[in-house]
């Protein structure tokens, strides 16, 4: 990119950001006339639907409130951790499922048979063999969470030109830099795609084994307000689990713009 030509990048790149959040501002508007209309016609003790008035307050009431960032921090590790594995073990199986039909066609139906098992189902299997703790849930959510990124890598191996890879061969590169220096930066944007697949499926089934298990996380305190009959503290919680999901969509997206400007920028 020429220096004449970075101003009106940056310029048209500003505007798409503002346009972006104006897209996204005009998107919020039926769920705040949601709220709104929820507020009037609600009460704060209703079983149901609880005034959203109430329900901040709930998540702090009888001392509950210390619960709360405790909890957040859990789930954000459990999914960092979880995905951050999911994402190791799918790029090396992805790569070698794309490089060798040998190795793709022997354990292709391992694959599929372990993708077609709901998360749910592995959840008493995980706590029969790991126990209700830490490990269990991220050993869910990465098996939950690593077939995106997998099949994504598989993909994009599969549609490097040949030339690409003839081309290294014949300079006499060692394996380790074809690895590093070539097959991993061509694939990086299907990886990077099966990531932003992966994201929410990951946070989902957080979620979902926290509510089950009651291990510690944003999840076990849902289940546990439901229990205790606390409909005001449950929907506070609910919110707090879709800001977590808005914040870490929008850091997966930042960051596939980012590779997106930095291979635009280094091919021009």
């Amino acid at each position: 990119m020429t220096a004449r030509n970075q101003p009106a990048a940056a310029a048209w790149a500003s505007l798409r950001r503002r346009r972006a959040l104006s897209a996204s501002l005009v998107g919020l508007f039926p769920l705040a006339l949601l709220l709104v209309l929820w507020e009037l016609a609600g009460t704060p003790d209703s079983p149901f639907f609880p005034a959203p008035s109430s329900w901040w307050p709930a998540l702090f009431r009888r001392g509950q409130g210390d619960t709360v960032l405790p909890a957040i921090v859990d789930t954000l590790r459990t999914f960092g951790l979880g995905l951050t594995f999911a994402a190791v073990v799918g790029v090396a199986l992805g790569l070698g499922a794309g490089a060798s039909w040998i190795f793709d066609r022997a354990a292709g139906p391992a694959f599929e048979f372990a993708r077609a098992l709901p998360p749910a189902a592995m959840v008493p299997v995980a706590t029969l063999l790991l126990g209700f703790d830490e490990t269990m849930k991220v050993v869910v959510v990465a098996l939950a969470a690593l077939w995106p990124i997998l099949l994504n890598t598989r993909t994009g191996v599969r549609a490097l030109d040949p030339i690409l890879m003839d081309t290294a061969r014949s300079l006499r590169l060692s394996r380790t830099r074809i690895l590093f220096r070539v097959l991993l930066p061509s694939v990086l944007p299907s990886i990077i795609l099966g990531v932003r697949v992966a994201t929410p499926v990951a946070l989902v089934i957080t979620l979902l084994v926290e509510y089950l298990t009651a291990v510690n996380g944003v999840g076990a305190l849902v289940g546990e307000a439901q229990r205790t009959f606390q409909p005001a503290r449950v929907y506070a919680l609910i919110v707090i689990a879709g800001l977590i999901s808005l914040a870490v969509n929008a850091t997966v997206r930042s960051l596939d713009e980012q590779v997106r400007r930095r291979r635009t920028a280094s091919s021009a």
